[in-house]
């Protein structure tokens, strides 16, 4: 029996599973560390190894693949049972795979250190041995001492540390009392791991001997209760919620001493010698947003006030916990956060990345090294004389610049190849690339349009302006080759150029006449659609085969444009965003076979959002709306997110009101003609709760307006389960159907 596409997307995970990820490159270039499953519908992850060739002229070699670690051997067979904390973490970083879903390495990359169902094993990279450590469980975020002699992990809200020789375990901070609520140390705080992008809590020294170690007391946060109204016999569950413009956690941070290998010090968590709290001015900078601790520095901190429109970069004494200023960032709109900075070079040099003069530019020490031509994407390495970053075409790109590329680049900073400017390091034409590099040796990911799934290769780069990379090995994916092939038509329409996708089915012709068009955004912060990379389109061009015209747009406020078209949403999410659909909507009318008198709208989370205001504020334009998981009452939505955009609810009431789509303000569109709404939630959505759609339907219910509301029970704001992943596709598609008048 021939599959169907929503069935073998939802079984797939979107045409990840089988396909390589995580890697580490070992600083000698010699190994590659990854993880990845047996085949395409596997969830199961294994810890693999490529051994890769030695450097030119050491005669013939090829590189080798090896499993370094398999689940099922390792469990017996048995189902992974997961930690609360282990479950929370997945879902904050919306992992949905199994098996060794992360791991972390030593600095040599000869041991890495992972978790199995709340159980601690460690691997020999060189030789694939592994074995499990007897310790407290269950464990969350193992991680191993830079120099490979010990690994910390997280269990009970306490950081402990185990010697690998000769297993001696102890804790170095907590567990610790809290009648008030609950402290952990050594884990992110909420806010942290979903907005921040910061998911661990605890970082090594460089010798091993001690830890910056996070302490967060969620006692100040407010209770919520997530029910299962399916399961009436079970309690709801408790969660720490912080609400904008409600308090959120308090997070310290503190110098922790390893231990010695004979199990004394540091066993009862409250401070004494062996632990040195790291002092900053928190009231004014309460967000602990980086934390980076390397040999060619003291540690550095990135701290942002709550308003986010404030920033520090400090550096600790070690010895004091006294911490320094040594640079200052100042927004009127507000301040981004990066991966892989701030970093230290290996001469001292502060790595950052910057909002000045309209761009987003890589600034070493006091010198900017790139300019508007690039936006800057985020740091991937800093080696002894250049950075790696990626980067997508600026605001003073030429205007044929590829629309949705991310590429990599270097730029070298000082030796004889400083030459002010960069070098592309992923190959030409349109794509989606990211990299990890370990001395020369660098692993290249790279997703293109025009083919399906993402290609990782070994390179060796060479000197700068002597020829191109050098290709050690392909890392082989076990993916399913999806069908149909996405066919996008990627460009840049209307007055504020906005990028946008589109796509028609398969087999239409010019001449075929217009077609109901299907707006598919997610359309926010933090979420850009628009790339080139095939896979992104895959449930778009099978929309577009049902019979629709598809249209993906990046209007202002989503990311990898420049800091103007992404800063425009400041104190305006609803105006902006959903204006910026229906200028890309009409600007591609004027070129496409679009049939504007039949236009459905469909998004999820934010998307959601978009998706409902879009009916609700502007009937004129759209027709039908399939609202996932919406956020509706932005006073219900995370302290960091939120008030990063429309401030505090309790300074700006106006604000939240007319972003609100469950308020008078919010509901003042006209009320004829009522469109067709579709709302879709999952009741165990721990990010965007179900209150959500059950105040919206209220309020519309109140206001005299049809509506339809689909609960899904057990599903979060992820929808892993296959099943309900299918079928979510399915009933979507009939009801715009119906709702269009599409045969």
């Amino acid at each position: 029996m021939v599959m169907s596409f929503p069935r073998r997307h939802a079984r797939t995970q979107r045409f990840t599973l089988g396909a390589p990820r995580a890697f580490t490159v070992a600083p000698d270039g010699s190994r590659v560390v990854f993880l990845r499953s047996r085949g395409g519908v596997d969830r199961e992850n294994l810890l693999w190894a490529l051994d890769l060739p030695p450097a030119p002229g050491a005669g013939p070699a090829r590189a080798e693949e090896r499993v370094v670690a398999d689940p099922r051997d390792l469990l017996g067979g048995a189902g992974e049972e997961l930690p609360p904390e282990e479950r929370a973490r997945r879902e904050r970083s919306r992992e949905g795979s199994a098996g060794v879903v992360g791991y972390a390495t030593d600095a040599a990359v000869e041991t890495a250190a992972f978790a199995l169902s709340g159980r601690l094993f460690v691997a020999d990279l060189r030789t694939a041995s592994v074995r499990e450590l007897p310790v407290p469980g269950p464990v969350v975020d193992p991680r191993p001492s830079p120099d490979g002699r010990r690994v910390a992990y997280v269990t009970g809200g306490a950081l402990r540390v185990v010697e690998l020789d000769g297993g001696a375990d102890r804790a170095v901070a907590g567990p610790e009392e809290n009648p008030r609520g609950r402290t952990t140390w050594g884990l992110a705080e909420f806010v942290a791991a979903e907005e921040m992008d910061r998911s661990r809590g605890f970082w090594w020294s460089p010798d091993g001997t001690r830890m910056l170690v996070a302490r967060v007391d969620d006692s100040p946060v407010t209770r919520w209760w997530i029910a299962d109204p399916a399961h009436p016999d079970s309690e709801p569950t408790e969660i720490a919620y912080p609400a904008a413009g409600t308090p959120n956690a308090e997070v310290t941070l503190h110098l922790v001493n390893a231990g010695s290998p004979d199990g004394t010090g540091g066993t009862d968590g409250t401070g004494g010698t062996d632990h040195t709290e790291v002092v900053w001015d928190r009231v004014r900078y309460p967000y602990l947003a980086r934390v980076h601790w390397s040999a060619a520095g003291p540690p550095l901190l990135l701290v942002h006030s709550r308003d986010q429109r404030s920033g520090l970069y400090l550096t600790v004494d070690t010895a004091t916990g006294r911490t320094a200023p040594i640079h200052a960032d100042q927004d009127p709109a507000w301040l981004e956060l990066f991966s892989g900075v701030p970093a230290w070079t290996p001469d001292g040099r502060l790595v950052r990345i910057a909002d000045e003069g309209g761009a987003r530019i890589l600034v070493v020490g006091d010198r900017p090294l790139t300019s508007a031509a690039l936006h800057v994407r985020a740091v991937l390495d800093i080696g002894e004389e250049d950075v790696l970053f990626s980067a997508s075409p600026g605001a003073e790109a030429p205007e044929d610049a590829p629309v949705g590329e991310i590429a990599v680049h270097r730029v070298w900073y000082r030796g004889s190849g400083d030459q002010g400017g960069w070098e592309r390091v992923s190959p030409a034409g349109a794509h989606v690339a990211t990299a990890v590099r370990g001395g020369e040796t660098v692993v290249l990911s790279t997703a293109a349009v025009d083919r399906p799934g993402s290609r990782a290769e070994a390179l060796r780069l060479p000197e700068t302006g002597k020829g191109a990379p050098r290709s050690l090995a392909v890392v082989a994916s076990h993916a399913e080759t999806p069908e149909p092939t996405a066919r996008p038509r990627l460009l840049r329409v209307g007055e504020h150029r906005i990028p946008a996708a589109v796509l028609l089915p398969t087999g239409y012709r010019d001449g075929d006449g217009p077609l109901p068009v299907l707006m598919d955004p997610y359309g926010g912060p933090h979420g850009q659609r628009v790339v080139a990379a095939h896979n992104a389109y895959l449930t778009s061009q099978w929309f577009a085969d049902q019979g629709f015209a598809v249209v993906v747009a990046d209007g202002r406020g989503t990311p990898g444009h420049s800091p103007g078209r992404e800063k425009a949403v400041a104190g305006d999410l609803a105006g902006v965003t959903l204006g910026d659909q229906v200028e890309a909507l009409h600007a591609l009318a004027e070129t496409h076979p679009l049939d504007l008198g039949r236009v459905g709208i469909r998004g999820w989370s934010y998307g959601g959002y978009l998706a409902a205001l879009a009916v609700l504020r502007r009937p004129d334009v759209f027709h039908a709306a399939v609202a996932g998981a919406p956020v509706t009452d932005w006073r219900l939505y995370d302290t960091h997110y939120t008030e990063r955009y429309l401030g505090l609810p309790q300074e700006n009431p106006a604000g939240y009101a007319a972003n609100s789509l469950v308020t008078d303000e919010g509901l003042s569109a006209p009320a004829e003609p009522h469109r067709p709404l579709m709302i879709v939630h999952g009741l165990a959505d721990d990010n965007v709760v179900a209150a959500h759609t059950l105040r919206l339907s209220s309020a519309l219910l109140a206001a005299g307006r049809p509506h339809e509301v689909l609960p899904l029970s057990g599903v979060t704001h992820m929808t892993p389960q296959e099943q309900v992943a299918e079928n979510l596709l399915l009933l979507q598609v009939a009801f715009l159907k119906r709702s269009l008048g599409v045969a």
